[in-house]
C-alpha cells in the first residue's frame, strides 16, 4: 500500500504538489472531492511547523486555478456556458451571480464539496462578475479554510500520523484514487461533449 500511495498521491504531499493540487482542483476535468483538504492535512501533520506555509501555497494554487477557469468563462460567454452546464442548474446559477455578486459567490469557496464550486466560477466569468474582487475574496476565504485545516492537522499531527498507519487509512487512499480516475474520466467526458454539440450548433447557425 505504501509504495502505491506513493507513486499515485505521494508528489502531492510536498510543497509544489499542494501548488498543483491546489490549482486541479478549482480546474473543469480533475475531480477528486476533499483531495485538497486531504493533502493539506497529512502534510502539516507530517511537518506542523510550516502548517502556515502549506496553507499559503494551497491558496495559490487554488485561486491560480479558480482564475483560470474564471478566465474560460469570460471567454465562452453566457452561451458558451449552456454547454458546460445543465439548464436547470444554469438557471439556479445565473439568478445568484452578476456583476455585483463577486464577493458572495467567490466566499462559497470556503463550503467544502459536494457544493459544486466550480460550476459557480465558470459561471461568474460568463456573467461577467468582477475578477479582481472574485479573486481576492477567494483568496481569502480560502486562506481562512486552508489554515484552520492546516492547524488542526499540526496540533494532533501525531493522531493523524499514527492513523495513517492503519487499514481504514488504506481504504480511504484505494476510494480516493477511484474516485480521481473515475470522475476527472467524466468531466472530461462531459467537457469534450459539450465542446462538440456548442461546434455543432456554431456551424450549423453560421
Amino acid at each position: 500500500m505504501r509504495s502505491l500511495f506513493n507513486t499515485l498521491l505521494g508528489y502531492f504531499l510536498t510543497p509544489h504538489g499542494l501548488v498543483l493540487m491546489g490549482a486541479l482542483d478549482s480546474s473543469l476535468i480533475f475531480f477528486l472531492p476533499l483531495g485538497i483538504d486531504f493533502a493539506i492535512i497529512v502534510v502539516a501533520a507530517r511537518d506542523p511547523d510550516l502548517f502556515w506555509l502549506y496553507a499559503l501555497l494551497a491558496t495559490l494554487g487554488s485561486v491560480t486555478g479558480a482564475m483560470v477557469t474564471f478566465w474560460i468563462g469570460r471567454k465562452v460567454g453566457e452561451h458558451g456556458l449552456k454547454r458546460f452546464v445543465s439548464p436547470r442548474r444554469f438557471e439556479r446559477i445565473k439568478e445568484r451571480v452578476s456583476s455585483s455578486a463577486a464577493v458572495s459567490v467567490a466566499a462559497l469557496g470556503v463550503i467544502p464539496p459536494p457544493f459544486p464550486f466550480t460550476a459557480f466560477v465558470l459561471a461568474s466569468g460568463a456573467l461577467g462578475a468582477r475578477a479582481f474582487t472574485f479573486a481576492a475574496t477567494l483568496a481569502g476565504v480560502r486562506l481562512l479554510r486552508f489554515m484552520v485545516e492546516a492547524w488542526l492537522a499540526a496540533t494532533f499531527g501525531n493522531r493523524i500520523l499514527q492513523w495513517m498507519e492503519s487499514t481504514i487509512f488504506e481504504v480511504i487512499v484505494g476510494v480516493l484514487i477511484v474516485l480521481a480516475i473515475g470522475g476527472t474520466i467524466a468531466s472530461a467526458v462531459a467537457v469534450y461533449r459539450g465542446t462538440r454539440s456548442g461546434g455543432g450548433r456554431d456551424e450549423a447557425g453560421g
